[in-house]
């Protein structure tokens, strides 16, 4: 589905290694993208098609992103529509670039009860029928070229993101003082499908993709792993609707890191040991999502457009259990956003 649901915070980090500046280059720093990639984000990119039935249905693209970079649910919507692709001779779909610019609500960190907002930004587009685009603090690329006018878009390619979960200042005291978590780089693998006509009419897009990666800086030692699928359809040639659902499967590592008090953090903190969280691998959270556009020229394939979305996130399990989260947080995490796209 089109990439419109996806804003993303800015957030300090700090000790950040050499490879993590690579990632930041193309994405504002933010705490964490990796739970957010449950709002429909991929929306909008493909409404331009429904408005022009001249346009083959595929024709646009619409990339498969993401991982959930972090655990921050900073996903927000973005619609870039994409371009006509007027060209009977062009064996790939046309090239593209889109930028997005906004603000994003959502707590501080994972499983916090604290809000804020942040600025926030996003920007992809295609090449010679290779998609990239930025998530947060993840970039990823599509290896697998899109064809002018194909219905079904397979994608394969690599990702690298940063994590910045409880990296910044942390408003309450307890969680405080088990101290600051440091930046994680992590770099994986996504994979995904998706069909154009499939339900409202020729032109609105069913997604499924499979993300996963592995922590490569010592941080958190461990891996994560996000199935998600969308769905988005245009509903005139201004406006553009979008829905996405998302499980986070995490490694024993992670939850160790991120969620277990051992006896000296209790004694700093006075929340209660707790070590679950690190026994085993676990569907840490879930999302859902909802995202929309509105284009200001009257067309979604080009100019300005308005874009705005909501994420309900649900820490669950173990990581739900966690003093952090149970006694001074909260499973229920929320995050909303809006902003102005612009496709060139």
């Amino acid at each position: 589905m089109p990439d419109y649901l996806i804003l993303f915070r800015t957030a300090r980090l700090r000790s950040i290694p050499a490879l993590a500046l690579i990632a930041g280059a193309f994405a504002v720093p933010a705490a964490a993208a990796e739970e957010e990639a449950t709002l429909p984000y991929d929306l909008a990119g493909n409404a331009g098609a429904a408005l022009a039935p001249q346009l083959e249905p595929g024709t646009e693209d619409s990339s498969v992103h993401y991982l959930q970079n972090s655990d921050i649910d900073e996903n927000i919507i973005l619609p870039p529509a994409r371009p006509q692709d007027d060209d009977p001779d062009r064996k790939w779909s046309r090239d593209y670039f889109a930028v997005a610019a906004g603000v994003l609500n959502n707590p501080k960190y994972n499983g916090s009860d604290d809000r804020r907002t942040l600025p926030a930004f996003y920007f992809r587009g295609r090449v010679s029928g290779f998609s990239f685009s930025t998530r947060g603090t993840n970039f990823q690329i599509d290896l697998i070229r899109q064809r002018r006018g194909q219905r079904t878009d397979f994608k394969l390619g690599p990702t690298i993101s940063l994590r910045g979960d409880r990296t910044g200042k942390i408003d309450d005291p307890q969680v405080a003082a088990l101290g600051k978590r440091k930046v994680a780089v992590e770099m994986g693998l996504f994979a995904g499908v998706t069909r154009t006509g499939v339900i409202t009419s020729q032109y609105d897009q069913l997604g499924v993709r499979l993300s996963a990666s592995k922590d490569i800086s010592g941080r958190h030692g461990s891996w994560t792993a996000s199935p998600t699928i969308d769905y988005g359809t245009p509903l005139s040639k201004r406006a553009y609707l979008g829905v996405s659902a998302s499980v986070n499967f995490y490694g024993k590592g992670f939850g160790r890191y991120y969620y277990d008090i051992d006896a000296a953090d209790s004694a700093a903190s006075g929340l209660p040991v707790y070590d679950a969280a690190g026994r085993k691998a676990t569907a840490g959270k879930y999302t859902l999502g909802v995202a929309g556009a509105y284009a200001l020229s009257g067309d979604l394939r080009k100019g300005f457009t308005l874009i705005g979305g909501a994420q309900y996130g649900r820490i669950t399990s173990r990581f739900a259990k966690s003093p952090i989260v149970a006694d001074v947080g909260s499973a229920d995490q929320w995050v909303f956003g809006g902003g102005l796209a612009y496709q060139f």
